[in-house]
């Protein structure tokens, strides 16, 4: 029987420029449906564990297509409840060259931002579940996302699923203060948690998450911050990934894990970007399968960072890899030879 898995989050009609062109030149936007829990689903899916996904849609045709764009990729929906004014959306212009990429929201009042806890069953969702990831996303959409964030996390520990919270900091929704406000009271006691909190080096100007530049990797700065927050949090493994950004076309990725003991670097990848969106969720995606399915917080960390660097050559928010692909490039396959 496979392992049941469940990512909660908002999913959001993605309208993208085609190829590289700017929003002004756009007459035209190609659609494809994405949101950092459900890429987490999709991948995870692929990967072949039995993924539910929670969230609300509007009950009409756009929400209809939301949900089958989950379906296709067999992301079970059981769990998505129906109602609201509106699906999210986002507008991406790819950036290409010294030209980064741009991202413009408009999710107001979506079915998402005004769901309301009594709309989950929370005790049913994580009945026979192994695991619960989710991020710092949907309680920056609003009271009512911190609330159902509360709750899901609450009815998760209660029946002893693991949890994974990717802190996933978006300033365009929230504020740093807000965020440093609402996020230790969900971090606490969580298995992985995806990045780190600046107030544990009380530096607020230089938080960082997930994704950062660096040259030098500091090994001995990364173990006392994740120290820090695993003794003042009880989390299992604090991880994040380095990301090298040569150009908007050009990077290099690879990612730290620590576990309160030892810290451990994984492999260093070097690739051309088709789309950057995404990186972030085929990463965690990659680390929750490898630590579900038994593998060690090493060979887990190994199998997220090739994950997402496969992710960075395929068009889409979703990581549409299985799991032989990933592993082909974990142990060292990365030729791009035809397979015939």
């Amino acid at each position: 029987m496979s392992k049941k898995v469940v990512t909660m989050g908002e999913l959001m009609l993605r309208l993208s420029t085609p190829g590289h062109k700017r929003f002004v030149q756009a007459e035209s936007f190609d659609a494809v449906y994405g949101g950092a829990e459900a890429n987490v689903a999709i991948a995870l899916s692929n990967f072949g564990l039995d993924a539910y996904f929670v969230s609300k849609f509007p009950n009409n045709p756009i929400g209809d297509s939301a949900l089958n764009s989950l379906r296709r990729f067999g992301v079970k929906t059981d769990y998505v409840a129906r109602g609201g004014e509106r699906l999210g959306i986002y507008f991406f212009e790819k950036g290409t060259s010294i030209r980064p990429s741009k991202v413009v929201y408009d999710r107001a009042n979506s079915s998402m931002a005004t769901a309301d806890p009594e709309d989950f069953d929370f005790d049913e969702i994580f009945k026979d579940a192994e695991w619960f990831h989710f991020s710092g996303i949907t309680p920056a959409l609003g009271e009512k996302g911190i609330k159902i964030s509360q709750k899901a996390v609450e009815a998760a520990k209660r029946h002893g699923v693991k949890i994974s919270l990717d802190l996933n900091y978006r300033k365009q929704l929230w504020g740093i203060d807000e965020f440093e406000r609402v996020m230790p009271g969900l971090l606490q006691d969580v298995d992985v948690c995806f990045g780190w909190l600046s107030s544990v080096e009380e530096k607020k100007d230089e938080y960082q998450v997930a994704d950062f530049s660096k040259e030098t990797v500091d090994l001995d700065r990364f173990k006392n911050i994740f120290g820090k927050m695993i003794e003042k949090f009880n989390i299992k493994y604090v991880v994040t990934t380095m990301r090298e950004n040569f150009s908007a076309s050009h990077n290099a990725l690879s990612a730290v894990i620590y576990d309160g003991k030892e810290i451990y670097q994984s492999k260093r990848y070097d690739f051309t970007i088709e789309d950057r969106v995404g990186g972030g969720d085929a990463f965690a995606a990659g680390l929750i399968y490898g630590l579900a399915t038994g593998k060690n917080y090493k060979e887990a960390l190994e199998f997220g960072v090739a994950s997402s660097a496969l992710k960075h050559t395929i068009g889409g928010d979703a990581n549409l890899v299985t799991v032989d692909e990933v592993m082909d490039v974990v142990n060292g396959n990365t030729s791009g030879s035809v397979k015939r």
